[in-house]
């Protein structure tokens, strides 16, 4: 009995940034893909969260590795080992991928407080912009971070949900453990849209940067050693790890509850934040869209700044800006201008009225698509001959890496040929 409170705390010690980023994948984005595949497709692809989950976990301790090892982030890796317009081009659809995803996010955010008191979603989504723009700039991002977890633990609902409402369990398992395949071009757009979700590049970019930061801060760089360490190694995966069970449990539970409210009830296809929210009436009642509305903003909350922040690393290392979101202000002006140009650029597309839920299924699927190079272009980092000796990850590893980003590919090509024959 005496040997747990410091097992417990020696575990809670472990987690940091692959903790926030598998929280950070969840995002509203993430929610509205999930519920979309379960109203969809019931729970025929419950299956993609067993699959992605060793492949996200495996980009995600790779990324983690290249930026505690090298002490910078994805695009100065990519710079040193690639051709400079190679790293411009991923910088560039990462910028690009990450605004839309922050407009989406953004309405999505408006639209669920809407739900709940009314009033223009509109003018909710610009107001939370602004607001995401003023606490990245004024507030170090592991404080803000610590505030607004709790707010993703609300997504523990739909855990509950799926356990207050009929469900056959043993279909579900079955659907879990046996993959069903269709050439059907909206069975492969969902796929791309729950891979891109899951395994996004926003992350790969994140985490590498938030691990360099730790590493040059650590006593790494005060006894000067260059390779990765084993107590690293081991410490980065058991945060990345936990991060992405906790990310990919949660996603697997939206699928099954909206397949066991929405789809049995013949609604097979989100229009709006209210059907989504629907999955949670079971269990929540009258306060369906309250709790709703609080996972949806709470993790809004939590990943805009992410999305910004991890555009602001790429940029400011592509042109050797200097940026950290512990910084203040006044000491990263150009990277912070980043941050606020992205995150009020995806605010301004919110006025489009693009429907919510439709731009953030078509975020996620954006996503699927620009993984594909980034992640082919990290594992290219640690398998090439100075990143083995760098890094010295693990040939499992960086096999895995491998297979996740040829696994990717392989899904988009699928939607391609689908959409055209």
């Amino acid at each position: 009995m005496a040997h747990r409170p410091s097992i417990l705390i020696k575990f809670l010690k472990a987690l940091g940034p692959g903790l926030i980023t598998g929280a950070a994948d969840d995002d509203p984005s993430g929610i509205a893909t999930y519920s979309q595949a379960g109203a969809q497709f019931g729970y025929g692809l419950t299956w993609t969260m067993f699959l992605t989950l060793p492949f996200m976990a495996a980009i995600q301790i790779i990324s983690a590795c290249i930026g505690w090892g090298a002490q910078s982030g994805l695009t100065k890796n990519i710079a040193a080992q690639l051709p400079k317009p190679v790293m411009y081009g991923l910088v560039t659809l990462l910028v690009v991928a990450n605004t839309i995803n922050i407009a989406a996010d953004l309405a999505a955010m408006g639209d669920s407080l809407r739900l709940v008191i009314g009033g223009p979603s509109v003018a909710y989504a610009v107001a939370f912009g602004i607001a995401c723009v003023i606490a990245e700039v004024f507030i170090p991002y592991h404080r803000y971070a610590g505030y607004l977890k709790f707010l993703t633990m609300v997504l523990f609902v739909y855990v509950a949900a799926a356990f207050s409402v009929d469900i056959p369990w043993s279909k579900v398992a079955f659907s879990t453990i046996v993959p069903t395949f269709s050439l059907d071009r909206d069975f492969w757009l969902t796929i791309v849209a729950v891979f891109g979700t899951t395994i996004s590049p926003y992350l790969f970019f994140w985490q590498a940067s938030q691990e360099a930061e730790e590493s040059s801060l650590s006593h790494k760089r005060k006894q000067g050693v260059q390779a990765l360490s084993h107590a690293a190694f081991n410490h980065i995966s058991v945060d990345t790890w936990s991060g992405m069970i906790f990310s990919n449990l949660i996603a697997y539970f939206i699928i099954v509850t909206t397949a066991a409210t929405l789809n049995t009830h013949g609604v097979t296809r989100i229009d709006t934040a209210a059907q989504a929210a629907e999955a949670l009436r079971p269990i929540a009642g009258n306060l369906t869209f309250a709790l709703f509305a609080s996972g949806i903003i709470g993790t809004g909350l939590l990943a805009v700044p992410v999305l910004a922040g991890s555009a602001a690393y790429a940029v400011a290392e592509a042109f050797g800006l200097r940026g950290s979101l512990e910084l203040p202000a006044n000491r990263a002006l150009g990277f912070y201008g980043i941050i606020s140009a992205a995150t009020l650029a995806g605010a301004a597309l919110v006025l489009t009225n693009v429907d919510p839920i439709a731009m953030l299924f078509w975020t996620a699927v954006i996503n699927g698509v620009v993984a594909v190079p980034i992640m082919f272009a990290m594992v290219f980092i640690v398998a090439s001959k100075r990143g083995i000796q760098l890094f010295q990850i693990p040939r499992w590893l960086r096999i895995v890496g491998w297979l996740g980003a040829w696994l990717m590919g392989a899904t988009v090509l699928l939607l391609v040929w689908t959409s055209i024959f």
